[in-house]
């Protein structure tokens, strides 16, 4: 077996939520992140354990040490083989915007771990690599596409695991959802950050049955719609009351974007994960309108944003050794 001392990673954006699917589903798209891992041939007694470079858009934001997240991937899996990180080179290349709700931490976390389970030889199977990384995000609904590529459905599961046994790890069952290739995700991205902690800060600690099952109809509705591509299911099944209501304040400009996006012939319009990115679903044939009727609103609002058509990617993970 041909040692390898270099690996490129290839990780996809993702966009989670979906609407009605909060907390709990999660698809990949053709936006990346590129990180190259070489390890560092040295002969002093103390080697620098890790030296990393960032290219690409935002990348004066990019924690450049020990405490960057794709670097503590990367030694988390070879803490968890009971192993010494080697030193190592990691060259960031940006595509995916940061803070924005499209998976950039998931992306570094699954870069990560897999950089590091192929320079290890890869010890570890798939399935591993995607537990490690649903605990090291804490959730499975941007990592697990990150990882696989395509839409995902992610469930707790409690078979055999009293909810009041806090020491038992968390188990997931991880189901895939089809996505009809008539449905094109039209992302937007304002040029503003907002956090996760921030997001999840206006969320209300209970909800009434009727918001409940009002979500719980309509998440079911858009795995038919998402399945079958039927524009009029997902105009209904896009709704929401669990987190957009809440979170639709700290985006400047969404009720607007909102409009313009459904009058330009958006199925319906979604914030993408925690924000502040909004994701518009539409027909191929209007995918363009989409996206420039959602600039133009933002751009009447002050605001600059990146608006266009992606494709769901299907690859998800790629790897390229040396």
């Amino acid at each position: 077996m041909s040692v390898v001392s270099t690996v490129t990673v290839t990780v996809p954006a993702t966009t989670a939520n979906l609407g009605s699917g909060f907390d709990c589903i999660g698809a990949a798209l053709a936006l990346h992140n590129q990180f190259k891992f070489t390890l560092l041939k040295t002969t002093e007694t103390k080697p620098e354990a890790v030296k990393i470079t960032v290219t690409g858009a935002e990348a004066q934001l990019v924690d450049t040490g020990a405490d960057n997240l794709l670097y503590q991937a990367f030694v988390k899996l070879y803490e968890h083989l009971g192993q010494t990180p080697p030193p190592v080179q990691i060259e960031i290349g940006l595509g995916v915007p940061l803070a924005r709700g499209l998976g950039s931490s998931a992306t570094a976390i699954i870069g990560g771990l897999v950089g590091a389970n192929q320079l290890a030889g890869e010890p570890l199977g798939k399935t591993e690599v995607m537990k490690l990384a649903i605990a090291l995000e804490g959730h499975p609904d941007n990592v697990v596409p990150a990882l696989l590529g395509g839409c995902w459905l992610a469930a707790r599961s409690s078979v055999n695991q009293p909810q009041a046994d806090e020491k038992k790890p968390e188990s997931w069952v991880i189901c895939d959802v089809p996505w009809n290739s008539q449905i094109v995700p039209v992302v937007g991205v304002p040029n503003f950050e907002l956090s996760t902690k921030e997001a999840r800060g206006v969320l209300p600690a209970s909800y009434g049955r009727d918001d409940v099952v009002f979500n719980i109809a309509h998440f079911g509705l858009l795995l038919r719609g998402l399945a079958t591509g039927r524009g009029d299911w997902l105009r209904t099944a896009l709704q929401d009351r669990i987190h957009q209501p809440y979170r639709k304040a700290l985006i400047p400009g969404y009720d607007a974007v909102f409009s313009a996006a459904l009058d330009a012939g958006a199925y319906g319009l979604v914030i993408s994960g925690a924000g502040p990115t909004l994701l518009a679903m539409a027909a191929e044939s209007q995918a363009a309108a989409v996206a420039k009727a959602m600039a133009a609103s933002w751009q009447e609002a002050g605001i600059v944003a990146k608006v266009r058509p992606l494709a769901l990617e299907s690859q998800g993970t790629r790897t390229l050794t040396e």
